[in-house]
């Protein structure tokens, strides 16, 4: 009940989460959890990085206070759980324009050249990346535009330069229902798939680091700010459901995006 409505990754990852407190706690119920056993849980979890210990600790937190609203339990006691500040690091995971030219430029393959230039064109998720499908692109006069389903199943037209939508119709075309980035098999590709195309193409470049999607993610955000774009149309691009979210860094038929505001 409590994961009931999220998203398939949201799901893995607190159930994953959980599981890691649940075996702490030797399988506990939850009524009997103190708050002794969850101070005891958070320092465990004294060899992780801090935002993933926030992460964790942030699902703990979220079960107890849905079982406490919904009278499973009398008393949360989560409640008095602080959990650590995050550390800001998103400045060290910017790539520049030049970075990211050279991984697109480098790259042998063409579907992974789309891939790598789309992803960070219209600064997509990667699980948004690996479900998109040819029935998610339509024609905008020279240019289109693709819908997008991100987090929460929410949907959302981007835009596209008139070069990245030249790019994107270069691939063989397939039905409405076929994946756009199909794998060697035609199906889906998976994101354990998508990670290690960013981190080859990575490496390819000279880059040594964890670059992941979310880095172009970060890349197209900042880029097209420092190009001009508008806060907020940055924030309707990226779905951001905050524009404060779009700022530590109009829709269904948009005439404009962020995207179009990019080299590529």
């Amino acid at each position: 009940m409590w994961l009931h409505g999220r998203a398939a990754t949201t799901k893995g990852s607190y159930l994953d989460d959980l599981s890691k407190f649940m075996a702490f706690t030797q399988r506990k119920p939850l009524r009997e959890v103190t708050l002794l056993d969850l101070h005891g849980f958070m320092e465990s979890l004294e060899n992780y990085k801090v935002n993933s210990k926030r992460r964790i600790l942030a699902g703990v937190k979220s079960l107890f206070s849905f079982a406490h609203k919904l009278g499973y339990l009398q008393f949360n006691a989560a409640a008095a759980l602080r959990v650590p500040k995050p550390e800001h690091t998103l400045s060290q995971r910017i790539l520049s324009e030049e970075l990211v030219l050279r991984m697109l430029a480098l790259e042998p393959n063409h579907r992974n050249q789309v891939m790598l230039r789309l992803a960070y064109a219209a600064g997509l998720r990667v699980s948004e990346v690996c479900t998109l499908k040819w029935g998610d692109l339509a024609a905008r006069g020279e240019s289109g535009q693709i819908t997008v389903t991100g987090k929460g199943s929410k949907t959302r037209n981007i835009l596209l330069s008139k070069p990245t939508w030249g790019s994107l119709c270069s691939l063989p075309p397939a039905l409405p229902s076929s994946p756009l980035f199909a794998s060697a098999t035609g199906g889906f590709l998976s994101r354990v798939q998508v990670f290690r195309v960013f981190k080859a193409a990575a490496l390819r470049a000279g880059i040594e680091l964890p670059v992941s999607p979310h880095w172009f993610r970060h890349a197209h955000a900042t880029h097209a700010l420092e190009r001009g774009a508008a806060l907020i149309l940055v924030q309707a691009t990226l779905g951001h459901a905050s524009l404060s979210t779009t700022g530590t860094y109009l829709h269904a038929r948009p005439e404009d995006s962020s995207a179009c505001y990019l080299v590529v």
